[in-house]
């Protein structure tokens, strides 16, 4: 089959939930797929789905992308050169937080959500380079601007990605690469069963359906944003955030100490 004309999209995290939803809003965007997840049947299930609902080409791998091996056949795949888009969406929970969990466990996430997602848009951007163009999606979090919320590990490989995916999209600025950071509130996906945590506990009115979610992302690309925060109503509020800490950046570096820090003298 010929390659699509809207090129391929390799989805992280396709098997369930947002990735799930990535794909299938993609398929009918007439973009081939590739679709990255632990879970072999799922991923046969959706591909198979795709295939008949939208005619694209699907192709599946299942990875587990903390383990070494499986993290470099991804890499590699998007090394190739025929991919277009990288939708950076695989991801874990804890449950509890830093002083609840083993190092392994601590380990594992960190692993997964900032190791794996790094090395991943590290080779995406690199192909992309050399194809002239591309874009990467990276799926964040509002927890990464509500560091005092919730558990600090997960908030802050979601901040770190929030500030890849800002530093990638001021770096790669006019050579034909999109990097968009999407950071969703708390959404009806199974992470929260997974890390043991009761999404209908939350208030009303706290939680967004998936498609919701998706469907604002992509409508937040298609506008050239560099992060897009679904729940948020006044979008004020983010550019007035962004204006304060650029306000900030002159400042940041000096080689005097600030006078609030001299000691008094005598």
């Amino acid at each position: 089959m010929a390659q699509s004309e809207k090129g391929t999209a390799l989805i992280t995290g396709a098997s369930t939930g947002i990735g799930a939803v990535y794909a299938d809003r993609l398929a009918k965007r007439g973009f081939d797929l590739v679709l990255v997840a632990r879970d072999q049947p799922r991923l046969d299930a959706l591909a198979g789905r795709l295939r008949d609902q939208s005619g694209v080409s699907v192709e599946v791998i299942a990875a587990d992308l903390t383990a070494e091996a499986d993290l470099k056949t991804v890499e590699s795949r998007l090394a190739t050169g025929d991919i277009t888009l990288l939708v950076n969406n695989a991801g874990m929970s804890l449950n509890g937080g830093l002083l609840d969990n083993d190092a392994a466990t601590l380990s594992r996430i960190i692993a997964l959500n900032v190791m794996a997602t790094t090395r991943l848009a590290s080779a995406a951007g690199k192909a992309f380079l050399a194809a002239g163009g591309g874009a990467i999606i990276n799926l964040s979090s509002v927890l990464a601007l509500a560091p005092e919320s919730f558990d600090g590990v997960y908030s802050g490989t979601k901040a770190f990605l929030l500030n890849l995916s800002q530093s990638m999209a001021a770096q790669l600025e006019g050579r034909n690469i999109r990097v968009q950071a999407v950071l969703p509130g708390a959404t009806r996906t199974e992470i929260w069963e997974r890390s043991g945590k009761d999404v209908d506990a939350l208030p009303e009115g706290f939680v967004m359906e998936v498609d919701d979610l998706v469907d604002a992302a992509l409508t937040g690309f298609d506008r050239g944003e560099t992060v897009t925060i679904p729940p948020l109503p006044d979008e004020g509020q983010w550019t007035a955030l962004q204006e304060a800490r650029l306000t900030m950046g002159p400042n940041l570096s000096k080689s005097d100490v600030a006078p609030r820090y001299r000691a008094a003298q005598a």
